[in-house]
């Protein structure tokens, strides 16, 4: 799993308006869909975007995090402004089980941390109620509970998902489920 962290040009909150974030998980779903890319755990902030990702089963996570910023961008960029990403993005490899929790609790409370909500459940533009109340959103979620689902339809895990996590066991100070 990558961990997967890229942020608007300058850090504008290029990403302030519901109608942004909501085109931006719009778009992650499709981009999920069409490179065949698991989604962990997202968040997508005012002025930047967490996620916690595979390698997606088609092209290179380069290519597949370049389509999603250029969707994006086109369609949600101000008119006059030249650039909506800054180039790069930071992207560390989670090997073990303990760094996976602790990227899924830091995605999870950064709209707390910042001071945009009290409770992590409050902000609805990340992958936090899959977790605490098994609430499906825009983006599908690679989990234990998307897993068994899967297996309860006949269906086959599309690919090995690290151990479960859950909210409820969360450390980080998140509201309990």
């Amino acid at each position: 799993m990558h961990f997967v962290t890229f942020s608007c040009y300058r850090r504008e909150p290029l990403l302030q308006t519901a109608r942004a974030r909501e085109i931006f998980e719009t778009e992650l779903e499709r981009v999920r869909r069409w490179y065949g890319v698991a989604i962990a755990a997202y968040v997508v902030m005012p002025e930047h975007v967490h996620l916690l990702m595979g390698e997606p089963e088609r092209g290179e996570l380069s290519l597949a995090l370049q389509m999603l910023k250029q969707i994006v961008s086109r369609k949600v960029r101000p008119a006059g402004l030249r650039r909506f990403w800054q180039s790069r993005y930071y992207d560390f490899c989670v090997w073990s089980e303990e760094k996976f929790r602790q990227k899924i609790d830091y995605i999870h409370l950064n709209p707390v941390r910042r001071g945009l909500v009290e409770r992590a459940e409050d902000w609805r533009w990340s992958s936090y109620r899959h977790y605490a109340r098994g609430v499906d959103g825009v983006v599908e979620i690679e989990s234990e509970l998307t897993a068994n689902r899967r297996e309860r339809l006949g269906g086959r895990p599309r690919l090995k998902v690290l151990p479960p996590y859950s909210a409820a066991r969360n450390k980080g100070g998140a509201a309990s489920v």
